[in-house]
């Protein structure tokens, strides 16, 4: 797709709302204010999503899933009495656990994944002798918590989280189809259910493909918190029984093949280079290499004690939508001569600010600040791609495929970014004055490009495609998102004009992956 970015300085400012009332409340407290969402009806059985192109597995049948019983034998009978009992025996906390799953099972593990990033984003404080430890992964409740969540961390998890449960959706639908066993309030009608049924199979339950491949995720991305992945798991899991929507031998097809995807996700997850991401010995290279280009004072901690710079090789790590020699030639040009008249004229622009800021830029600013204590800029376009799915009444697995090819060009973009950002190595206006004081926290990394900008201009790519109707709306809070980082006084408008269009581009590479997956 081509894009226009002639006029992308303009239009960064022209297309900032002053009331964008659809979008989220957001800031960098610790409290996370998610929206109620009322029981999901799809609109589409997706019938041929069993096609589908995944994006780990070889095919939609690799992992074999067993025939299902004849609904006329006895063992499938059992079931249906077993069901009933159930049904009949539901609490008042069981219907308060059916309607919350209800909302969508990619919906709800989606919406946990990006709690528990904000419950971790938090970095390490420096101990009294001047370091910063780093969070252990095999001791993970130790202070420093593991993980940091901090933006590329949460693309990554999010990315994972969404290509699993895409995947095993679409292992789930080819199934489903080919067996093609009726929902079990269909095969009997004395059973009364708690929830809305279609005329989807019920073999293997879809609900418990997403749970199982999600929990297994998520206690992987944060190993802290297994005891409530598993709380979640079998709460979701017995809900479908408790409103009389799967017997279980429905449910152990689903889990079944959820473990077998979500085995195959991680060992991709294991090899794709984010072990290494947080190598500070290649940093002195990185720093000549950015001497050598003409960056005359290369970007340094403003932090006392100095904190070492975050995830310096988070630009090797394996992208999804392109290769590493792509991320090269994505690189773009190097940002202007520090003192030279480009520099010097969005260096004025920020001095400006810090001294007659006005009310809707600090808002602006706060509003898009995504740091400590939230899930980030990736998690705050997740959430928007996923209550567009809800709106929009998408079944479980074009859910999915949703969020797998927004998380997917979500972290492409973060690599992308973290690559220019340490290639370059540029610094950030308040380490080149000291009048510009930052009002919405000091990031540990290098100036240019702008993440904000680079995650906002992919996402707003990739989701514009999915919804056309919401093109308008996802661009103005993608340039938003952009100008709120020089109204935050941590970038300069280039690290926000070029990131933007970076992510653009970025999120091409998606848009066209979505185009030729056959789900269009």
């Amino acid at each position: 797709m081509k894009i226009n970015y002639i006029s992308i300085r303009q239009s960064i400012t022209r297309l900032v709302l002053p009331a964008l009332s659809v979008m989220m409340l957001w800031s960098c407290s610790k409290t996370v204010d998610e929206p109620s969402a009322g029981i999901n009806t799809p609109s589409s059985l997706d019938e041929k999503a069993g096609t589908w192109k995944p994006y780990v597995l070889a095919s939609s049948g690799e992992f074999a899933v067993a025939e299902p019983r004849e609904i006329s034998s006895d063992y499938y009978k059992t079931e249906l009495t077993k069901l009933k009992e159930a049904v009949n025996a539901v609490t008042p906390q069981q219907r308060e656990q059916i309607n919350y799953w209800g909302a969508g099972a990619v919906y709800r593990w989606n919406e946990i994944g990006r709690e528990l990033a904000a419950r971790y984003n938090s970095p390490p404080a420096s101990t009294p002798d001047g370091k910063y430890p780093v969070p252990d992964a095999a001791n993970p409740l130790k202070d420093p918590k593991f993980p940091f969540a901090n933006p590329p961390y949460t693309a990554r998890a999010l990315a994972y989280l969404s290509v699993a449960q895409y995947d095993a959706l679409v292992a789930a639908w080819n199934y489903k189809f080919k067996y093609n066993r009726k929902a079990p309030s269909k095969n009997d009608t004395s059973i009364k259910t708690l929830l809305p049924v279609s005329d989807l199979p019920s073999y293997p339950s879809e609900d418990a493909v997403v749970a199982e491949v999600s929990a297994i995720i998520l206690k992987a991305m944060f190993p802290g918190e297994v005891a409530y992945l598993d709380a979640k798991l079998a709460e979701h899991k017995s809900s479908r029984m408790w409103a009389g929507m799967n017997v279980e031998s429905d449910i152990i097809a689903g889990s079944d093949l959820g473990k077998a995807v979500g085995a195959k996700v991680m060992a991709r997850a294991r090899t794709d280079k984010m072990g290494a991401a947080n190598n500070q010995a290649q940093t002195a290279g990185m720093i000549a290499n950015a001497k050598k280009i003409g960056v005359t004072e290369p970007w340094v901690s403003q932090e006392f004690p100095p904190r070492p710079p975050m995830l310096p090789t988070y630009g090797f790590v394996k992208t999804w939508n392109f290769d590493s020699a792509t991320v090269v030639a994505l690189r773009p040009e190097a940002p202007p001569v520090i003192g030279s008249p480009a520099f010097q004229k969005d260096m004025n622009e920020l001095l400006a600010i810090a001294k007659n800021q006005t009310r809707e830029q600090a808002r602006i600013a706060s509003f898009w600040s995504d740091g400590v204590g939230s899930y980030t800029p990736p998690g705050h376009w997740h959430r928007k791609g996923a209550d567009l799915c809800h709106d929009n009444k998408y079944s479980e697995v074009r859910t999915a495929r949703t969020l797998a090819l927004l998380g997917t060009t979500l972290q492409d973009a973060g690599i992308c970014c973290w690559d220019v950002k340490y290639f370059y190595y540029y610094p950030r206006p308040n380490q080149m004055s000291s009048k510009i004081k930052t009002s919405v926290g000091l990031p540990n990394f290098p100036s240019y490009t702008s993440g904000h900008s680079t995650f906002s201009g992919a996402a707003a790519e990739l989701l514009a495609h999915i919804f056309p109707d919401k093109k308008q709306e996802v661009d103005a809070m993608a340039s938003e998102a952009s100008v709120s980082r020089i109204y935050g006084m941590i970038h300069y408008r280039f690290d926000c004009e070029v990131g933007l269009a970076s992510g653009h581009k970025i999120g091409g590479f998606a848009v066209q992956r979505a185009k030729t997956d056959g789900a269009e």
